[in-house]
Formats: structure tokens, sequence, C-alpha cells
């Protein structure tokens, strides 16, 4: 199975919901045609290099997935004929790919997020407690003198060497 990337620029001035229909077809047609989607990525809005179809910007998505060349065929088709698509482009990444490996890394990513992703801990009440009476003794605490001597400090100690 062959690796592909493509990327599609929407016209800028859709909607979320005017793109939402040509997202799904696209995720509906890698698995009808046996293939694995690895990745959607969301650029969002850039500017063009240069104006196409009297656009001077672009909404950028980039879908990165395992197919054949019907998979391939099947989805320009389609983005030839919908109007909503300024430009789109597939280029072949890997000839080869390992679908099992692919798969493998996708899932330890997987659990890597999860197991970045902090856990909110809920305090019983009677800590919460205690981290409110430590903070209101350390506001009632005189501060401690922590600023640079003033002039008439730095004086007196000048007359006592004298």
């Amino acid at each position: 199975m062959k690796r592909y990337e493509t990327i599609i620029i929407f016209d800028p001035d859709l909607s979320k919901e005017a793109e939402a229909p040509v997202l799904e077809r696209v995720n509906d047609l890698i698995p009808q045609f046996k293939g694995f989607l690895i990745e959607t990525d969301d650029w969002g809005t850039k500017k063009l290099a240069y104006d196409i179809r009297k656009k001077s910007r672009g909404h950028y998505v980039r879908f990165d997935f395992c197919g054949d060349g019907t998979l391939i065929q099947e989805m320009e088709r389609f983005f030839r004929i919908d109007d909503k698509i300024l430009k789109f482009m597939t280029v072949l990444l890997d000839e080869d790919a390992d679908l099992d490996a692919i798969k493998a890394e996708l899932a330890e990513k997987a659990e890597a997020e999860v197991a970045q992703t902090p856990v909110e801990s809920v305090d019983p009440p009677a800590k919460a407690e205690e981290t409110v009476e430590a903070s209101a003794e350390a506001a009632d605490a005189p501060a401690e003198d922590t600023e640079a001597p003033t002039e008439n400090e730095e004086s007196k100690e000048a007359n006592k060497e004298e």
C-alpha cells in the first residue's frame, strides 16, 4: 500500500459548515477504497502565492493517508467537480508503506498524549481549608526587608565606619 499526502485549498469565504460535507466525503472515500486515514491537519487560512479565482487567501487542509491509485483518482475527480475547492495536490510520500507500523505509531502517539494530559485531582475539603489558613497566615506575617538599603541607611553605615 502507498502513503499519500493531499492538500486542498478551500475558498476562504466558506463557513465551517460549508466545508464539513467535503471533509466528510473525503473521510468516507478513504475506507470505501480500502485506504487508511492517518491524519487530517487543518492549517487554517493563509495568503496564496498568487490569486486563484480572484482570491488572494485560501483555507488549507492536509490529509495524510494510505491507499492505492483508484482512491487517488476518485478523490481528485471529486475535487475537480466541487467548486468550493480552489486547488488540490496529491504527493506520494512512500511507495511501500507498512500499514501495521503506521497503526502502531499512531497508537503510541495516542498513549503518549493521554499520559501527558494532566489529571485534575480534587482535594478533600479539610486540605483545602488548611491551604486557605496557611495563605491567610502568610498574608498576616510581616514582610521581610528584601529591598536595597536606602540613602539614609547607607549614610548611617558610612558614619559608623568613620
